[in-house]
């Protein structure tokens, strides 16, 4: 049975949730995390999720939180 349109919404954004709680564990803030709006509204395969832009100093944070993951 394929999902609803707001099954994958709830899934995607359910999956921002978890990321940004993880991230906030990490010490990390991606202040433009989201569910795509864009792929959100279309039929198909779940939304995307949305990352969005950082400044370098988050960037060079979440690097090292991905070095010490290893």
């Amino acid at each position: 049975m394929a999902l609803t349109a707001e099954e994958r919404f709830r899934a995607a954004e359910e999956a921002v949730r978890q990321l940004r709680a993880g991230l906030t564990r990490a010490g990390v803030t991606l202040p433009s995390l989201r569910v795509d709006p864009l792929t959100a509204a279309g039929e198909g395969a779940l939304p995307l999720v949305e990352l969005g832009r950082c400044n370098v100093d988050t960037a060079l944070r979440l690097a090292t939180v991905l070095e010490g993951a290893r």
